[in-house]
């Protein structure tokens, strides 16, 4: 069955979406507004929520992003755990995803946040794991430098055993709360972890009961070879930023084809690419709308957004020159800088032209039209072994994920690709994973 994503941002995800009459105002920090997005989500039975987090206020250099309100600089949001367990007050079956990083966190805290998480919620946590692509976050942590990609995904692969490793701290039946003998717990059921790695020493056992899920639901998103290589080995579902369908299948097959080394079965992981979506009740008013987003985009604040995406300034280029080659590297991110040029070199575009197209898509496809016509697009995709679901952006809000659930579900569900109501109780239960079995205890 399809699964579906939605992101828990009010400003939405065009650019310049945030500006559009029909968009909310007051969008710093509301409470209100997420809790809306929420309900709105559960109404079209979503997977999951999803909050993208960033480890400081980035982008003060390119004044001309910032005070546009670049998506990704977030100067003033919600530290994602927290916000996701007022959430969970307010719904009943959605899942909860947060990013938290591996670079500048300490396993002990995120497992015990996460495992509180699950059981706030009664199962639907999840963790979107980062190594942080953004360099200067290091000096927000009394670091002076961030640290090598290689280093940051090594770190990464030992925090993740050992976040599990907490999360098995206690046997499901370790706190037998016998009122008659007077034994809460039983010591013959707790495991002292006592790890001892290159990058990590963590003694547990972890202060918070076995979560309710095992662990929480695992997503990461990196495409490049070490963040593939983590996905493969640690990962319940992926992201991917994959702009055309062959892009997607390469990358599906890619995916799927590591985990037997992994000792991995090709549905213990489930690949969602983005997909941006501008739809309405007809063709035309989907294009409208889509329309007057783009005409607030400011070309200054369009080019120096294609600098931001793509890790280099692009801003000394004339923007009707033909999209420049790549610098090499840098310590941040690759995903998205590969794919955008890659659409832009196949198919000759300008800047002007790449940042007219990436920026209403945040380096996703772009699904345009009425519901029906969107529909189409998704189950071909799905269909055809390019994912397992999408992570749904909206332009704005709040039209945009009421305009999709209203127009879209329905449609997916006619088709039979999409379900009419929730599985289970957990969120394993909804997206089709197992529990997993703690390893140090047989089942009671």
């Amino acid at each position: 069955m399809l699964s579906l994503i939605t992101g828990l941002h009010p400003v939405g995800n065009h650019p310049a979406g945030w500006r559009h009459p029909k968009a909310w105002t007051d969008t710093v920090m509301n409470l209100e507004q997420m809790i809306d997005i929420a309900k709105t989500a559960e109404r079209g039975l979503f997977d999951m929520l999803f909050i993208s987090d960033g480890n400081g206020v980035a982008g003060l250099e390119w004044p001309e992003l910032f005070e546009a309100n670049a998506l990704t600089f977030k100067p003033a949001v919600f530290e994602p755990v927290t916000v996701l367990s007022a959430i969970a007050m307010h719904t009943q079956r959605i899942g909860l995803l947060a990013t938290a990083t591996t670079t500048y966190e300490e396993p002990y805290t995120l497992a015990r946040k996460f495992a509180s998480l699950d059981h706030i919620s009664k199962g639907r946590a999840c963790w979107n794991v980062v190594t942080s692509s953004n360099a200067v976050d290091s000096l927000n942590f009394g670091k002076e430098e961030h640290l090598a990609r290689y280093d940051r995904y090594e770190r990464a692969a030992e925090f993740v055993q050992v976040c599990k490793g907490l999360w098995d701290s206690w046997a499901d039946d370790a706190f037998v709360q016998d009122k008659v003998s007077g034994k809460y717990f039983d010591l013959n059921r707790v495991h002292v972890l006592d790890h001892q790695g290159k990058h990590l020493k963590v003694k547990g056992p972890l202060n918070a009961a076995r979560p309710p899920q095992g662990y929480p639901v695992l997503f990461s998103a990196g495409q490049s070879e070490q963040g593939r290589e983590l996905a493969a080995a640690t990962s319940d579902c992926v992201f991917a930023a994959t702009p055309t369908q062959r892009q997607a299948i390469d990358f599906y097959n890619d995916m799927k084809g590591r985990l037997a080394r992994h000792g991995r079965q090709p549905q213990d992981l489930r690949i969602m690419p983005g997909c941006v979506v501008y739809v309405g009740r007809t063709e035309a008013e989907a294009q409208e709308d889509f329309e007057e987003q783009q005409a607030l985009i400011d070309p200054a604040v369009g080019l120096r957004h294609l600098s931001h995406y793509c890790d280099m300034d692009l801003t000394g280029h004339a923007l009707d020159a033909p999209f420049p080659e790549l610098t090499a590297d840098g310590v941040g991110g690759s995903s998205r800088r590969y794919a955008i040029a890659g659409l832009a070199r196949a198919e000759g575009l300008t800047l002007r032209q790449t940042y007219e197209r990436m920026l209403p898509s945040f380096g996703h496809v772009v699904l345009k039209g009425s519901g029906a016509q969107v529909a189409d697009v998704i189950e071909d995709w799905y269909r055809s072994g390019a994912c397992d679901g999408f992570n749904v952006h909206v332009g704005y809000q709040p039209a945009g994920l009421r305009n999709f659930v209203d127009f879209v579900i329905p449609e997916l569900q006619r088709r039979g690709i999409f379900r009419t109501a929730y599985p289970g109780s957990t969120l394993r239960d909804v997206i089709g994973l197992s529990r997993p079995a703690n390893p140090f205890f047989a089942s009671a």
